[in-house]
């Protein structure tokens, strides 16, 4: 299929737009990802870091940049937050745990919706909270289906063992004991957009004491079942 334009200049910016949707690329990963010439995909990466629709990380890499969220926000546009409403106050409700999703971006797992306990003890996560990727069951959900390289890479001082990441792509689902925090268990499972690539986790998180030592044995099965309500949700709509 033809998605070409007719506007040469939008339509390779969309390329390099495009080929930063799922992890960050260095220049001559874009070149190979976008077949365009390395000096092209140069000047147009630079100006969309001039517009803030994409950014560099720590390693000197191309990330989707913040203005993109500022503009799905403005436009209503982004499905996933606005289709996790429902699902997270079920699970939350279902578990009596918080609930949360996470994106990754870069190095970093953001927050983009949560339904928090109403009473008691809760692990309190408010929308925009910035995590590491290097602890937490969200965390080994948002690495686990990445590509050979990239898994490797995010490994290097995760919490985590390419062990426990092998388990989590067999089992479907991830736990975690004080990873990110001490006293704190969460489970996770991945959120696939519609072409069946993991771009979120659903979570779950609270104390250790409640969710026992294996959070898993207890809320797997209905953290998995909203996960796929939620993949089902917007596979229907066409994110």
């Amino acid at each position: 299929m033809d998605n070409s334009s007719g506007v040469g200049v939008i339509d390779k910016a969309a390329m390099v737009l495009d080929a930063l949707e799922s992890r960050p690329a260095s220049l001559a990963q874009l070149v190979t990802a976008t077949g365009l010439a390395r000096p092209t995909v140069h000047r147009l990466a630079v100006a969309l870091v001039h517009h803030r629709l994409v950014n560099r990380d720590i390693q000197g890499r191309f990330v989707l940049g913040a203005r993109l969220v500022e503009l799905a926000s403005a436009a209503g546009e982004d499905r996933l937050t606005a289709a996790a409403g429902p699902v997270l106050l079920q699970l939350r409700d279902a578990t009596g745990e918080s609930a949360q999703i996470f994106r990754r971006q870069g190095d970093s797992r953001i927050c983009v919706a949560s339904a928090e306990r109403p009473v008691g003890l809760r692990d309190t996560i408010p929308v925009g909270t910035q995590l590491s990727m290097r602890g937490g069951s969200a965390a080994q959900v948002l690495l686990a289906w990445e590509d050979h390289d990239r898994l490797l890479e995010g490994l290097t001082n995760a919490r985590f063992t390419p062990t426990v990441l092998a388990g989590v792509r067999r089992r479907g689902w991830a736990q975690s004991l004080g990873e990110r925090e001490p006293g704190v268990a969460s489970v996770s499972a991945p959120v696939r957009g519609p072409s069946g690539r993991v771009i979120a986790a659903l979570s779950i998180s609270g104390p250790i004491e409640r969710l026992t030592r294996q959070p898993g044995r207890l809320h797997s099965d209905v953290v998995c079942n909203s996960a796929r309500i939620l993949t089902e949700s917007l596979r229907k709509s066409g994110e």
